[in-house]
């Protein structure tokens, strides 16, 4: 086995053995607390320019297939694991994880205390971090980590959006058309919505609002997707536009953030972030708790104890996450009370799981129906 090593930009350093393809990799350092559905996380495009670091310490025990990648491609930067899997084991795994990240150019380490790294992590914050297995010193990588780019104030929806259109027909009858904007979303929300009778044009990050007008959408869709809110601006304006039409929207992850700044609110950077399929949520609508997988570093700064008058209505805080009480979603309604537009920082369609959440897509059928 080839060496190799793991710098963060504080100093930290830990030795191992590579994994994956060998090279050097930066990134910004993140932990995930999922004990299953690797693959779907490493086909994340909201991972973009992350190194993600799995908690659970033994991985790729049931292999790579074909079927459940939520994109064309790995997009991690980098992966970190403590006891991968020596043999596969799973009667639809076609190649080991190890090879899928090799044949994907994706630079990982194996065989360091991710315990302690998460520990790290947590204390210290999500930082930037460099992988090496090319034998540098280690001194010449912690320079190459704090030269690389950081994730605040990083506009990256359009380096993993679609650059064509394309459209997810509906299963069965048709009920609605839906513009969805791409802004890295994954195979299983356009599949969630076409199983609803939804059929879903999948439009690039960069689309206009006379895009999103041509299709002529019952209801307008953001995705989950990489990047600091912050910096975007486009799709804001497009959003804005849409509200300002009365286009009953949807959106996840990525998209709450921006609907938060549509409606005025301001985003922040998480600590480290939230990560991981085992997050419990509150609906304060139903009052009940869900079991939610997440993916974001950063969220909305809206109030947790009071209504927010906009330009397009009264906002609330509709879910909050039990752990640290960071807003988990929005809703919009008229002077009447009737729901106009709503969001979730987290994944209603979440593979492998859980599940808790699908719920979402009917609520957003029923707000297209005009009955929510």
């Amino acid at each position: 086995m080839t060496e190799a090593v793991l710098v963060l930009e504080d100093g930290r350093v830990f030795h191992g053995e590579s994994y994956g393809a060998e090279g050097e990799t930066f990134g910004e350092a993140v932990f995930s607390t999922g004990m299953t559905g690797y693959q779907e996380t490493l086909t994340d495009p909201s991972y973009h320019r992350q190194v993600v670091v799995m908690t659970a310490p033994h991985v790729g025990n049931t292999g790579v297939n074909d079927e459940d990648p939520e994109s064309s491609r790995i997009w991690v930067s980098g992966y970190v694991v403590r006891d991968p899997a020596r043999v596969p084991s799973n009667w639809r795994s076609v190649r080991s994880l190890d090879d899928a990240l090799r044949d994907q150019g994706v630079v990982g380490i194996s065989g360091i205390d991710t315990r302690a790294l998460t520990r790290h992590l947590r204390e210290r914050g999500a930082m930037r971090v460099g992988i090496s297995s090319t034998g540098g010193s280690v001194e010449a990588l912690l320079e190459k980590v704090r030269a690389s780019g950081e994730m605040a104030g990083a506009e990256l929806s359009g380096e993993v959006s679609t650059s064509e259109a394309y459209v997810v027909p509906a299963v069965g009858d048709k009920r609605f058309t839906v513009a969805a904007l791409d802004l890295g979303i994954k195979a299983n929300t356009p599949r969630m919505m076409a199983e609803r009778g939804i059929e879903v044009h999948v439009l690039p990050a960069n689309s206009s609002i006379d895009d999103v007008l041509a299709v002529k959408p019952d209801g307008l869709f953001f995705s989950n997707g990489p990047g600091d809110p912050a910096a975007t601006t486009g799709q804001v304006e497009l959003l804005r536009t849409a509200l300002e039409r009365g286009l009953p929207f949807f959106g996840i992850c990525f998209g709450n953030q921006l609907f938060g700044r549509a409606l005025g609110f301001g985003t922040y950077k998480l600590k480290y972030g939230h990560r991981g399929i085992n997050q419990p949520v509150m609906d304060r609508t139903t009052n009940k708790v869900e079991v939610t997988a997440h993916n974001h570093g950063f969220a909305v700064d809206a109030p947790l104890d009071r209504a927010t008058e906009t330009d397009f209505g009264t906002v609330t805080v509709s879910h909050v996450c039990l752990n640290d009480d960071v807003v988990e979603g929005l809703e919009l309604r008229d002077d009447t009370g009737n729901l106009k537009s709503f969001s979730v920082q987290y994944h209603p369609e979440a593979a492998a799981g859980p599940h808790d959440a699908a719920y979402l897509f009917d609520r957003f059928i029923d707000l297209m129906e005009g009955q929510a």
